[in-house]
């Protein structure tokens, strides 16, 4: 295949955005398809003699997780080390939603794919072999991006912008300077949706240690009734306590778990602010954008909007389709990047 080829003509291209806690996928031909980050595979014998040989992927390894050795391959935004069983299910997970596009179908029509990932920015540093290494073989061009700046892209907000992007094992903050942001221009931090699920979890096994609680159960709880602030009603959820199903409150551990995040993602905020030029730090302040799964946290919008109050005020946007706006801006990249820009994988070593 010709690498004079220019970019768009006779290719395909897709934007994924993988997550810690669910991947996506947009496509030049106008599809969007997303998966929960899980990947299983049969615990033993029995197990393969119910559910098959595997892997499950996704809604199905979650429901049948009891039978399964069940991985969630990215920590933190990272692919976990030492676990040739966690880097295959991150290898899984690509060609999954590769396959769902008919990737491998248009490839062997002789269609270029080209397909840009995003990954938090410490997952940049440390994972690029990794991830190259996953898609070698499954696509002929790769960029790789941190999903701030992807989100930065897909929505034209490219100069005098600060995107903080929550979600489930990272929080990631970028600013937009009119060009690729630099290493000083990005922040990953380790506080996000699962830290707010291990403090949640931890503090109502203090308040209920009768209680039956689960991470899955406790994840789902934060999912439907987390806040910041004041709750306009209290939280009360089933669980079986004692053998015994009851109903439980946990509205003020909700909101301190929530709360968790504010400190340090005020701190990462603020700290990228100070290094922006004089000049324009006010046009910044009154562009920050919150985006990402824990983005959609009731009332964490307006509360980085107060802490922004100490620094002559801003504005704060949530994006409100968290699900695809990171694969979306990805795509967006692979629509638009000069020939010049793509890695060819065939020139990359393994």
């Amino acid at each position: 295949m010709s690498d004079k080829r220019p970019p768009g003509e006779g290719s395909f291209q897709v934007g994924i955005d993988l997550g810690t806690s669910r991947s996506s996928i947009a496509t030049s031909d106008g599809r969007r398809l997303v998966v929960e980050s899980y990947v299983g595979w049969p615990a033993d014998m029995v197990a393969r003699k119910v559910v098959g040989e595997g892997p499950l992927i996704g809604s199905e390894a979650i429901a049948k997780r009891e039978m399964l050795d069940l991985r969630r391959p990215l920590e933190r935004g990272l692919i976990k080390e030492g676990s040739p069983r966690d880097v295959e299910a991150v290898r899984v997970l690509l060609n999954h939603l590769l396959e769902r596009v008919e990737v491998a179908e248009r490839r062997a029509r002789g269609v270029e794919v080209r397909a840009v990932v995003g990954v938090p920015a410490e997952a940049m540093r440390l994972n690029r072999k990794q991830l190259r290494a996953a898609l070698e073989d499954k696509v002929d061009s790769l960029m790789i991006v941190s999903e701030p700046f992807a989100v930065a892209y897909g929505l034209d907000a490219l100069l005098h912008t600060l995107v903080v992007d929550i979600g489930a094992g990272t929080t990631d903050l970028c600013v937009m300077k009119g060009r690729y942001p630099r290493l000083e221009d990005q922040r990953t931090l380790v506080q996000a949706g699962d830290a707010i699920d291990a403090l949640l979890l931890d503090q109502l096994r203090g308040r209920y240690p009768e209680a039956r609680l689960s991470l899955h159960r406790v994840r789902a709880w934060k999912e439907r009734h987390s806040f910041v602030g004041e709750s306009r009603k209290r939280v009360e959820v089933t669980a079986s306590v004692g053998g015994r199903l009851a109903e439980i409150d946990i509205t003020e551990e909700m909101r301190i778990a929530c709360e968790s995040l504010l400190p340090p993602v005020s701190e990462a905020m603020l700290d990228l602010l100070s290094g922006v030029d004089l000049d324009f730090q006010e046009a910044v302040r009154n562009k920050v954008i919150l985006s990402g799964g824990s983005a959609l946290v009731p009332g964490l919008g307006p509360a980085l909007e107060r802490v922004l109050e100490a620094v002559g005020g801003g504005r704060v946007r949530v994006v409100l389709d968290p699900i695809f706006v990171g694969c979306n801006g990805g795509l967006a990249i692979a629509m638009d990047a000069p020939e010049e820009d793509w890695e060819r994988l065939a020139a990359i070593e393994a």
